[in-house]
């Protein structure tokens, strides 16, 4: 059974960086689609970025491009969720899930959640 947990949620400053870490377990193979979601209070949860290793196929929220990046060691069975330039409208929880579909405009999670971690861009 796959499971997911992440970590590295913190408060920043704006303009700060965070890199939050998903550790993966219960793989049979290296290829995988997952990617980071994320929801904020009162709003609709949204694709953050997602990676699909198999076709190297990546997704990025306009708002994020440029500042996130996704990645994946495969060694540590861990993905990563590099964000610079934080901005207070970045402040969310955000979630590791498996992911169903991803082309270039979209991202589609699947069913398998981790339990999130809080990240909070604030002076």
């Amino acid at each position: 059974q796959v499971q997911l947990v992440e970590s590295g949620g913190d408060l920043v400053q704006p303009g700060g960086s965070l890199k939050l870490a998903c550790a993966v377990s219960g793989l049979t193979s290296d290829h995988l689609r997952i990617g980071w979601f994320r929801q904020a209070p009162g709003k609709e949860r949204e694709g953050v970025a997602c990676l699909a290793t198999r076709l190297g196929s990546f997704y990025y929220l306009d708002s994020v491009r440029g500042r996130f990046t996704i990645s994946r060691d495969i060694d540590k069975k861990v993905v990563y969720l590099q964000m610079n330039s934080l901005k207070p409208e970045d402040t969310a929880v955000y979630y590791c899930a498996t992911v169903a579909s991803l082309g270039n405009y979209w991202c589609y999670p699947d069913n398998i959640w981790g339990q999130g971690t809080q990240v909070t861009v604030s002076s």
